[in-house]
């Protein structure tokens, strides 16, 4: 059986534990997985974008079927550009599934030939989002359980710490 594409795409600013064990399960159960940085002109990402393709590239170096990427504009359209069937969104609560639901019905509206599957979060990283590791390391805190050691050094240097 033939194992499609796989996008997992994200802004991953930065890159967590959390986001990494997504991108190794879905390596297992994909022939080939692109990790999609979304590039949006309006956001203010604390990483830019160079630095965020770096940290990628370090932390999914292991990972043989895993190519890091960028885009803009609409995820299903990348999807269609690199011959991409399946989006892959992962899910650490109830209200993460409303939102991802949502854009998952979407997507298959305008892109009915691409498919959303949704990998649950493991329990030790359910509550871990990119937001609370850049809160906890903006006041020196340590993310070393939270984030992969690469993104834990640059988010310290990244604070002067």
């Amino acid at each position: 059986m033939q194992h499609p594409i796989a996008v997992y795409a994200g802004s991953f600013d930065p890159p967590t534990l959390g986001h990494l064990d997504l991108m190794e399960r879905a390596a297992k159960l994909f022939d080939r997985v692109i990790i999609a940085i979304g590039r949006h002109p309006t956001r203010n990402p604390l990483f830019n974008f160079d630095e965020r393709l770096a940290l990628l590239t370090e932390v999914t170096k292991g990972i043989p079927n895993l190519t890091v990427d960028s885009f803009e504009g609409l995820l299903f359209q990348y999807c269609e550009r690199v011959g991409a069937r399946v989006i892959v969104r992962g899910l650490r609560a109830a209200t993460d599934f409303e939102y991802e639901l949502q854009i998952a019905h979407a997507n298959a509206d305008m892109a009915p030939h691409i498919d959303t599957v949704f990998l649950p979060t493991r329990t030790n990283y359910g509550f871990v989002s990119a937001s609370l590791v850049r809160e906890i390391a903006s006041h020196g805190g340590d993310v070393s359980h939270y984030a992969p050691p690469a993104v834990s050094e640059a988010l310290r240097k990244k604070f002067g710490r």
